[in-house]
């Protein structure tokens, strides 16, 4: 499931910010959960740094299985990344860990988080513009509305995961009772011990609003839909 969130986030946000909500659906159709996610631009008219946070949530669950997670990160206007935040709950399982981002050293630093404290410390390479997922996500939307296709680059999510988008064409999508017109992409995830492709499909509006994605899992191929 934690691939839902490479797809969940690829979203540039208005000036003022937005929230999106999507369900995450069975291939019957039967949901199995929802997802939101808020994006806002920080520190315009402050004293503080101007950039941009973003927070996904997603709760949903499978027999005897429930999913629980929040991610939130802080970026600068460019969209390179500051720090990513991550709490997840799988069944009886829960984790919380920090990313912290060093563009003078090229590094990402992972750290586990107990209560106030921190531990557990890995350090990876990066880029001097480095993105975690959401990050790198809501960077492609941009790119996309821009009329660029981004090429293939790391996206930090505890692991670097290299991420590439293939553009497949034109193609109307269904919402409820709605149709849309939208462009489909394929997107492979690969990270040092998985392979996934995915499909991706933006609305044909100016900021490339996302409305529909297929992951392919061991137990199937979920649909999340935008709510219109």
């Amino acid at each position: 499931m934690k691939y839902i969130l490479f797809l969940l986030a690829p979203f540039l946000a208005s000036a003022y910010g937005e929230v999106l909500h999507y369900s995450i659906n069975w291939p019957s159709g039967l949901s199995m959960g929802e997802a939101s996610l808020r994006s806002d631009r920080t520190g315009d008219g402050t004293a503080s740094m101007p950039g941009w946070e973003f927070e996904l949530n997603l709760d949903a669950s499978v027999p005897g299985f429930a999913i629980r997670d929040h991610y939130r990160s802080t970026a600068n206007p460019d969209f390179c990344s500051w720090q990513l935040d991550k709490k997840t709950s799988r069944g009886t399982r829960k984790s919380e860990e920090r990313v912290t981002f060093d563009p003078n050293k090229n590094t990402a630093t992972r750290e586990a988080v107990r209560g106030d404290k921190t531990g557990g410390k890995t350090e990876l390479s990066v880029p001097i513009c480095a993105r975690d997922a959401l990050t790198l996500l809501q960077f492609v939307r941009k790119e996309l509305a821009q009329g660029r296709l981004p090429s293939q680059q790391p996206a930090i999510l505890g692991a670097a995961y290299q991420v590439r988008l293939e553009y497949l064409g034109s193609t109307t999508v269904r919402l409820g009772n709605q149709q849309m017109d939208a462009d489909r992409f394929r997107t492979s995830i690969k990270g040092p011990a998985s392979d996934l492709t995915l499909e991706l499909f933006f609305a044909r509006d100016a900021v490339r609003t996302p409305v529909m994605m297929k992951i392919p899992v061991s137990l199937a191929t979920f649909t999340v839909e935008l709510i219109p």
